[in-house]
């Protein structure tokens, strides 16, 4: 591995640690705090902490966040909303799936495993979109399929529950959130699209509370939860992107992809090491066949973007 690689990699496996362990984070959160309060707190906290890194940041560049001309600020506008929009619906439902899931039930396993099927689903949404879906993709799909089978379904229908459903539908919407950051991204830029979202998933996700949680939100709940949602905000969202940023700079687009996959694992192992929550023999091979086929589902990409990267062109 080129050194150039070797650091890249460390550093995304790091921002894999803490995207794994959020998990843990979101799962202990879950007994004190209700969904959309949660959310919209961590939500506000990782923009106000983007936003300190964006002034940071900013000197480098000299421009001002919102550009002067108004076909440019709408643009921005509506990057704002659509993301935004994608990722209140995704953790939200995330969320209530990870607090669904009954005691005794390896929560942060399954929630990181089924969660990492968007890696799988965005390829297969893309060809709604008039983009080709290689064959290494469809294989992905069909391991995935037997993983989610022996993960959730292999003691029978009885054995799904609740927070796997709500968590698949976090995955959809996670897919549709990723498709429409690849969209937006180019036109406002990372950081300031991350900013913007969040804010725009805050304001939804209190709304939602007041409307439905007001009744239920205790500040001293809030209180007992604080470690979670700060790690949510300021670690998961603030320091875990900027080091996303910095890895993708120096590792190759193969080396970065199956360095941030890691992600699930380290929910796996944040859940049993931190909880004590281990998974059957089922459970831990179905785990692996996702894994496995998030990695597959990358492959073609990688040699895609990889040539790109040394040049090649049609």
């Amino acid at each position: 591995m080129k050194y150039g690689n070797l650091k890249g990699s460390l550093i995304l496996i790091a921002a894999a640690l803490i995207w794994g362990l959020a998990f843990v984070a979101q799962s202990g959160a879950a007994q004190f705090v209700p969904p959309f309060t949660f959310n919209a707190l961590r939500s506000f906290i990782g923009a106000g902490t983007l936003y300190i890194f964006y002034l940071i940041t900013k000197t480098k560049y000299n421009t001002p966040f919102f550009l002067a001309e108004r076909a440019e600020r709408k643009s921005y506008y509506t990057a704002a909303l659509v993301c935004g929009i994608c990722l209140a619906v995704s953790i939200n439902f995330q969320q209530f799936g990870i607090a669904a899931y009954p005691q005794g039930v390896a929560t942060e396993a399954r929630s990181g495993f089924i969660t990492a099927l968007y890696v799988i689903l965005v390829p297969v949404f893309s060809l709604f979109a008039g983009k080709k879906t290689g064959i290494a993709v469809w294989a992905g799909v069909f391991i995935a399929i037997a993983g989610v089978y022996l993960l959730c379904f292999s003691e029978g229908i009885g054995a799904i529950y609740l927070g796997d459903i709500l968590v698949f539908l976090c995955a959809i919407s996670f897919t549709l959130h990723i498709i429409s950051v690849d969209k937006y991204v180019f036109i406002t830029g990372g950081v300031k699209l991350s900013i913007m979202q969040f804010t725009v998933c805050g304001i939804i996700s209190a709304v939602l509370a007041a409307v439905f949680e007001l009744k239920s939100i205790e500040i001293s709940n809030i209180l007992q939860a604080a470690p979670q949602i700060l790690y949510l905000g300021i670690m998961s969202s603030g320091v875990a992107y900027t080091l996303q940023i910095i890895g993708q700079k120096y590792a190759e687009p193969a080396v970065a992809s199956i360095s941030m996959s890691l992600e699930s694992v380290f929910a796996a192992l944040g859940g049993w090491i931190i909880y004590g929550n281990t998974l059957s023999q089922k459970e831990l091979l179905g785990c692996s066949l996702v894994f496995i086929a998030i990695i597959a589902a990358q492959l073609p990409q990688f040699k895609i973007k990889k040539f790109k990267h040394n040049g090649g062109s049609c």
